[in-house]
This record gives structure tokens, C-alpha cells and sequence, in this order.
């Protein structure tokens, strides 16, 4: 074999030296698409899911400042004239109150109220003392849960999905019915008591 043909057979190795290929022409690039970007603001779909009971979503979720109360809080229900058995509502931190007793924890029966209508919520709150410091105690409030026919303290309409401290005698209202609510506590009768 002489130099030449040895050239040869090496200058063709060099120009393919791929087998079984196609070649891909320069002109035609393939278009990326853009993938799309990771979110990772807040969707709520976790809050979603952790505020579902027997298959209900909740339409409220508890506060940071959420705290069981010490005093033995309760609301005395009356219809018209006549006195209802009383509701214990210091057990837990929130009370639900609609009328979808699956998931309530008061339940409304009137046909005015809503599903979910409003919640009573003690909250630790900050105040002053009569020496100039300052202190912490639970108080109670109540928030509207957005409900068609409102809530009322004292004959006035909440404003929804605003927490509205309540004090002791306070007198609640669901909707348009006749029920009311009165709150007192375990000290009622002795004013000087607080917190």
C-alpha cells in the first residue's frame, strides 16, 4: 500500500468518523421550551387540607394568639322569656357556631343562620396595669364568618371577619332568630374580680 492510498483511506476515517447517524443540519435548531418556573408563594391548598373536618372545609382558622381561657366562661341561651340549658365555653380555645352540625360546635338551628356563622375565640391580649406595667390575659371575642343575615352584640351588626371583643353580659345574636346569648362566668356576681 503506498502513502497516498494510506492518506486516503485515513482522510475519509476522519470526515465520518460516526457510524449509523444522520447528520444534523446547522439551519434547523430545535426549539427549547420554556419549562415552567417553580411557585413557591402560598396557595393555601396546606391550610386547605388542614382545615377540612368530616370532609367540610373550614371556613375559619385559629389565631397565633389562641389560648384556652382560665375562667370558666358561659353563655346562657334564652328563647323569649324562657331559659335554655347552659352552654360550657371554656374548654377549648374556639367555638364554632353555624348550623352544619357535622363540623359545629354550637350549633344554630335557625334557618337564618348560616353553615358557618361566626366563632367564639379567646385570644391572649395585652393590657395596662394600674401600676404602669403591662400584663396578658385571655379575653373572649367573637368574628362574623361573612354570614348572610349577620351577628349581633347588644343589638349591633358585626362587622364580618373582624374580631369584636366581648365582655361579660354581653347579649349575642345569630341571623334573625329570637335566641339569645348571654355571657357570663364563674364570678359574675363579683365585680371587682378580673383577670
Amino acid at each position: 500500500m503506498s502513502k497516498n492510498n494510506f492518506k486516503a483511506v485515513r482522510v475519509k476515517r476522519e470526515r465520518s468518523p460516526e457510524w449509523g447517524k444522520p447528520t444534523v443540519k446547522a439551519e434547523r435548531k430545535p426549539r427549547l421550551e420554556e419549562k415552567e418556573k417553580p411557585n413557591f408563594e402560598l396557595s393555601g391548598k396546606l391550610t386547605e387540607e388542614a382545615n377540612t373536618v368530616n370532609g367540610v372545609v373550614i371556613k375559619y382558622a385559629e389565631p397565633a394568639d389562641a389560648r384556652k381561657p382560665k375562667r370558666r366562661w358561659r353563655l346562657y341561651p334564652f328563647k323569649e322569656e324562657k331559659a335554655l340549658p347552659t352552654l360550657y365555653v371554656h374548654r377549648q380555645s374556639a367555638y364554632l357556631m353555624g348550623r352544619d352540625r357535622k363540623i359545629v360546635d354550637i350549633p344554630l338551628d335557625h334557618p337564618s343562620c348560616s353553615k358557618q356563622h361566626a366563632v367564639l375565640q379567646y385570644r391572649l391580649v395585652s393590657f395596662q396595669k394600674e401600676g404602669g406595667g403591662e400584663g396578658r390575659r385571655v379575653r373572649p371575642y367573637l368574628i362574623d364568618l361573612e354570614s348572610a343575615n349577620g351577628t349581633f352584640v347588644n343589638n349591633v351588626k358585626l362587622e364580618p371577619r373582624k374580631y369584636h371583643e366581648l365582655l361579660e353580659r354581653d347579649v349575642i345574636r345569630f341571623g334573625y332568630s329570637t335566641r339569645e346569648y348571654v355571657l357570663l362566668h364563674e364570678h359574675s356576681k363579683d365585680d371587682s374580680l378580673d383577670d
